[in-house]
């Protein structure tokens, strides 16, 4: 009888929860979801982490303002993570230059991802937010069959385009048995200058139904602004910069919904 992967799990030593963020494709503000969840979970009095785990574009080093940092190496090889705004980062951002190209076949990527659980310094963390890539192959399988997840959640932004890929992350999460937190709209609307209005920006699609009929809970919506890009690329998340506003809001009750599902006591 063949054995089951996930059988093979190991728990991270002083990791309480690991959550990991995922989208089915890319574009639709998956990072900037992770890095300001795991900036909400902080808020909220946590102790948290932040695990890029899109090894072949990531971002992490760029939204938080530590482009070109290198992690400290201990005597014992062991990594420790970049700290900014109280958080514990790694990603490989900051072990490859920005501009090159990590150019790797699954083994390859194997090894890194188990380097990240086994040999970075971590230390007490209550969540581990880990940042997903694209798609549903080998990394975040090969992350579900390294380490228990305690908790997903999916971005889609309010268009059957951007749904197609999520319902197929949905599927991915479901049959790795990870429990689903739930979907977070992303960009569901924008504010009219002036006024309360809601503008939508992408046409209105099927999530709501579909979400209905799988019994899956929208957890938050996030309104469109351009601060929330700019707070991106200018190394300060929304969460730093702009904690008060709507989308401030928006990230917080994700947050919070994180805690009330997976809680660490």
């Amino acid at each position: 009888m063949a054995q089951n992967p996930f059988d093979n799990q190991q728990v991270v030593p002083g990791i309480k929860k690991i959550i990991v963020v995922g989208s089915g494709k890319g574009g639709v503000g998956k990072s900037t979801v992770s890095t300001n969840l795991a900036l909400a979970l902080k808020k909220l009095g946590f102790k948290v982490g932040l695990l890029d785990g899109d090894l072949y574009g990531p971002s992490v080093p760029r939204m938080f303002g530590a482009l070109h940092q290198r992690p400290a190496v201990t005597a014992d090889q062991k990594i420790i993570p970049i700290e900014r705004y109280g958080l514990k980062l790694m990603s490989m951002g900051f072990l490859v230059e920005e501009d090159n190209a990590l150019i790797w076949r699954g083994p390859m990527l194997f090894k890194a991802i188990d380097q990240f659980f086994k040999d970075v310094q971590w230390g007490e963390l209550d969540y581990l937010v880990i940042d997903l890539p694209p798609g549903t192959g080998d990394v975040p399988l090969t992350m579900a069959q390294k380490v228990p997840i305690s908790g997903a959640v999916t971005v889609c932004t309010p268009q059957n385009l951007a749904l197609i890929d999520a319902k197929k992350a949905i599927d991915m999460f479901r049959k790795m048995e990870v429990p689903m937190v739930g979907v977070v709209e992303n960009m569901a609307y924008m504010l009219a200058p002036g006024s309360s209005e809601k503008i939508q920006l992408f046409p209105k699609g099927e999530l709501d139904s579909y979400l209905e009929k799988e019994q899956i809970p929208k957890v938050t919506q996030v309104p469109f602004n351009t601060h929330v890009s700019i707070a991106s690329e200018s190394g300060i998340p929304t969460m730093e910069s702009y904690p008060d506003s709507e989308e401030g809001a928006s990230f917080l009750s994700l947050a919070k919904a994180v805690v009330e599902k997976v809680p660490v006591s």
